[in-house]
């Protein structure tokens, strides 16, 4: 049996709390936290809560420190980045597929590097417009690009198994930085080549 100092330990995460707390909340909905079906489940969910929410113990930026000097002066695209987060409302899962954009100013990144910047932000509770925001700063920031834009199409479980109930439905959110965002022409140009999203 693990204990708390070896599971904060190993994983960052005291996973023998949350899996008390787990258990607890198996009783307070009327159920049997030790039938044979549930018996393995708080642990089960603690394991998850700590792989889920690792971009917590993640700096974004380490992705960024290694960056190279190219002569290169037109867009930047990746499109199509999946990514898994947690709304911190509800906390249920949302996913979905991230573009992202950069135009750069004589330094450009490992394409890797910016889909490990996405799943930095997004493994931690949080709100799907925030998580835009983050990407597009960071990038500006540590890229010293001249322009950023980031487009995040997700689906919410919390509106879609709950609450209102609306299953299919997309969540669309976008961030732009530097030229993506003044330039009417750059801006025009990123749309366009960001503009046949996955749906």
């Amino acid at each position: 049996m693990m204990t708390p100092g070896d599971s904060i330990a190993s994983t960052g995460v005291d996973l023998e709390r949350i899996a008390r707390a787990v258990r607890e909340i198996l009783s307070a909905v009327g159920e049997d936290p030790d039938r044979e079906g549930l018996r393995d489940t708080p642990r089960r969910v603690a394991r998850m809560y700590a792989e889920v929410f690792e971009g917590l113990r993640q700096d974004p930026a380490s992705h960024l420190q290694t960056a190279f000097t190219e002569e290169y002066d037109e867009l930047v695209v990746l499109r199509d980045i999946p990514f898994h987060s947690m709304c911190e409302h509800h906390l249920l899962p949302f996913e979905g597929v991230a573009h992202v954009g950069y135009l750069p100013d004589g330094r450009i990144a490992g394409i890797s590097k910016l889909a490990r910047v996405v799943d930095a932000f997004a493994r931690r509770p949080q709100v799907q417009e925030r998580l835009t925001n983050q990407v597009a700063d960071i990038l500006m920031e540590r890229l010293a690009a001249k322009g950023v834009a980031v487009i995040m199409e997700a689906t919410h479980t919390c509106m879609t198994c709950r609450g209102v109930k609306k299953p299919g439905s997309i969540m669309v959110t976008s961030a732009m930085r530097g030229r993506c965002k003044s330039d009417a022409r750059t801006r025009g140009e990123v749309l366009h080549l960001l503009g046949n999203l996955s749906r």
